[in-house]
């Protein structure tokens, strides 16, 4: 752990520290010389020299309570951990009852808490829905309930009236970076989708409605996502407030796919409209047999792919993107091109053995 004295350290404790956005900021987090990491989440993990991993039913109030007592230096909590379930309406519950769990059970122990992070989304827009107005901008007014994203906020609204320490709320759109058994990860989706492709001869289709191929969107790197999500944990001006987080360009599929597509060595052909998450469903004995020919990671074909998700994504037929100057307003100015970050991951993909090509 770090050496500084503790009156200068903060402490950050990362819920959901195994997704794509908390292990992300974990890694930007370990970067830092003033911070210590605690990373909690269902699963744990091993601990390194600059963090520490505990297993935690966060849906358990008593079991939340148990497993952090002992953490009374945590500074921050950044809350990024996600139940997912078969409706919108069975969203609430769990993903409110969570947050409310780890901020009441840090607050009764943690005495220099300063700070309660939220991650969002453009749920908060009803993105999720359909047609949404765009650009979507952080004053925009609430959609008709249920909304879990939208019932967090205001109870951090609500429970902080009074407190010490202050809120802040991040807005991406779809994060793309490295994780492994995240269901909510674009980049795997297309890196493995091309990879079955390729190996079956195929070219690359797009496989979203036919009007998603030139809607217009917008991503966000898990990485720049992490930088924004500690300047506004850190920064004044940001206090009680939600920010959109995004790379700041735009792009169409109908542009972008057949650049992927060359980056895999692969053509294109016309988009066909399918649900990748029947069509893939046959492929783990396939994937497997791919994993010994090119010595892959051996990794369970469910931690792999994502595809419902990437059906959620390729569905949207419609503009998906929302106003960002907030952040850069108020001093974030750090931005990535959305192309090049593919590239940067699926580089790291095959790195990592998780891609043959």
């Amino acid at each position: 752990m770090n050496n500084q004295p503790i009156e200068n350290r903060k402490v950050a404790l990362v819920v959901g520290a195994n997704g794509v956005i908390g292990s992300n900021l974990i890694n930007h987090l370990v970067t830092l010389e003033d911070w210590d990491v605690i990373g909690i989440s269902r699963r744990g993990g091993e601990n390194t020299e600059k963090v520490r991993y505990v297993a935690v039913d966060l849906l358990d109030a008593a079991n939340t309570r148990d497993k952090l007592q002992d953490y009374t230096e945590v500074t921050h909590i950044f809350y990024a951990a996600f139940q997912d379930r078969p409706t919108w309406a069975e969203l609430v519950e769990p993903n409110l009852s969570m947050l409310v769990n780890v901020v009441e059970a840090m607050e009764s122990i943690a005495p220099q808490l300063t700070h309660v992070s939220l991650m969002q989304g453009y749920k908060v827009y009803g993105a999720h829905l359909g047609p949404f107005k765009t650009p979507a901008r952080e004053t925009d007014a609430n959609h008709m309930p249920p909304e879990f994203n939208i019932d967090q906020q205001d109870f951090l609204e609500q429970h902080q009236k009074g407190k010490t320490w202050t809120w802040s709320a991040l807005r991406p759109s779809v994060v793309c970076g490295f994780a492994l058994g995240n269901p909510m990860n674009l980049a795997m989706v297309i890196g493995i989708y091309a990879s079955i492709s390729k190996e079956l001869g195929l070219p690359l289709r797009f496989p979203g409605k036919p009007g998603a191929y030139s809607s217009l969107l917008e991503m966000t790197d898990a990485g720049l996502l992490a930088k924004a999500t500690v300047w506004a944990a850190t920064s004044e001006q940001c206090e009680n407030q939600a920010f959109n987080i995004t790379n700041g360009d735009l792009f169409r599929w109908e542009e972008l796919w057949p650049k992927i597509a060359d980056y895999f060595g692969l053509g294109t052909a016309p988009p066909l409209p399918m649900s990748l998450d029947v069509v893939m469903s046959d492929k783990e004995e396939l994937w497997n047999a791919m994993v010994k020919k090119h010595g892959l990671e051996e990794l369970p074909y469910s931690d792999v792919s994502s595809w419902k998700f990437g059906d959620f994504v390729f569905a949207w037929d419609y503009d998906f993107f929302a106003d960002s100057s907030k952040a850069r307003r108020l001093g974030f100015h750090e931005y990535v091109d959305t192309e090049k970050m593919f590239y940067t991951i699926f580089d790291d993909f095959k790195e990592r053995k998780i891609l043959p090509y």
